[in-house]
C-alpha cells in the first residue's frame, strides 16, 4: 500500500499529535481572521455560525489527508476543490486563487512553529518535506502559482504575510464570535498561545503583543507530559464538545477518509 506521506516522515510525527494540532488550530484562528478573502467563509455562514468547528475541520481532515493512503488522499483533494467549486458558483465569483495558497502556506508554516515550540527545532530538510506535502495537496488542488522548493516558500510566505493580510470588521467581529463560542478564559488562553506562535506581522495587526504567559505554563506543560498528566489537564480546558475529537487525533493511527464527513464539513 502506498501512502500519501510516507512513513517516517515528520509530518506524520506534527499531525500525529494532538498538543501539535492544537497549536496549528491556534495560529491559523489568528490568521484567518485577517485574511483580505476572509469574506469568502463568511459567504456560506458557517464561520461565524461555528468558527471553532469550521477552523477545526480546516486542520482535522487535513489531518485525514496526510495519513490516508494515496488514492483515498488524491481523492479527498479533489472533493475538497469541487466543494470550494460549487460555494463559487452559489457566489457568482472566483475564490482569489492567493487565499488557497494563504490556507496552504498556513498549514506548512504553523505545522513548523507548533512543533518547534511543543518538541525541538526541524531540521532544513524536514521543513522542506512539510513544505512537499502541502504542495502536493495544493497540486491536486489545480493551484497556481506555487512555490517549487522550501526556499522559494519562505520568499512567497513573508510576502502573502504583508499583501494579504488586513484587520477589518470581519476580524473584529470573527474574534468575538471566538469569546462567544469559547468563554473568556479559553478565549485568553487562545491569545496567550496566538501570542506565542503567530508571525510578527498577525500579533502586529491583531495587537497581541510581545510576550505571552505561555512562556510560563508551557514548561509546566511539558513536565506534564513526561508523567501523562497533560490530557486530564487539556481536558479541563477545552470545549466539551471537542474533547473527544481532540482525544481522537491523539494518536499515530491511520486513519480512513471518509468523503461524506467531508462533504458535510465543508459545505454550507
Amino acid at each position: 500500500m502506498k501512502w500519501f506521506v510516507k512513513e517516517g516522515s515528520i509530518v506524520r510525527e506534527i499531525w500525529g499529535n494532538a498538543d501539535t494540532i492544537l497549536f496549528i488550530f491556534a495560529g491559523a484562528s489568528a490568521e484567518f481572521a485577517l485574511n483580505k478573502s476572509v469574506d469568502w467563509l463568511y459567504f456560506t455562514g458557517r464561520l461565524p455560525a461555528d468558527p471553532l468547528g469550521r477552523l477545526f475541520s480546516t486542520v482535522s481532515y487535513a489531518r485525514q489527508i496526510v495519513f490516508s493512503e494515496e488514492n483515498a488522499a488524491l481523492k479527498a483533494i479533489e472533493q475538497i476543490g469541487a466543494i470550494h467549486k460549487g460555494v463559487e458558483e452559489k457566489r457568482g465569483a472566483r475564490i482569489p486563487d492567493s487565499a488557497y495558497r494563504d490556507v496552504l502556506f498556513m498549514l506548512v508554516d504553523y505545522s513548523i512553529r507548533s512543533y518547534e515550540l511543543l518538541e525541538r527545532n526541524l531540521t532544513e530538510d524536514e521543513k522542506a518535506d512539510v513544505f512537499e506535502v502541502f504542495g502536493r495537496v495544493g497540486e491536486g488542488m489545480g493551484i497556481p502559482g506555487l512555490p517549487l522548493n522550501y526556499p522559494d516558500w519562505e520568499v512567497m510566505r513573508q510576502a502573502h504575510l504583508s499583501e494579504n493580510l488586513i484587520k477589518s470588521n470581519f476580524s473584529v467581529d470573527l474574534y468575538k464570535q471566538y469569546r462567544k463560542h469559547l468563554g473568556l478564559g479559553r478565549y485568553l488562553l487562545l491569545k496567550e498561545v496566538q501570542t506565542r506562535i503567530a508571525p510578527q506581522r498577525v500579533k502586529k495587526l491583531l495587537s497581541l503583543g510581545s510576550w505571552s504567559l505561555l512562556s510560563v505554563i508551557l514548561p509546566v506543560y511539558k513536565l506534564m507530559r513526561v508523567f501523562r498528566l497533560h490530557k486530564a489537564m487539556r481536558d479541563l480546558i477545552l470545549p466539551t464538545e471537542y474533547v473527544s475529537q481532540i482525544a481522537a487525533l491523539d494518536t499515530r493511527r491511520e486513519d480512513n477518509w471518509r468523503e461524506e464527513d467531508l462533504r458535510t464539513s465543508y459545505s454550507s
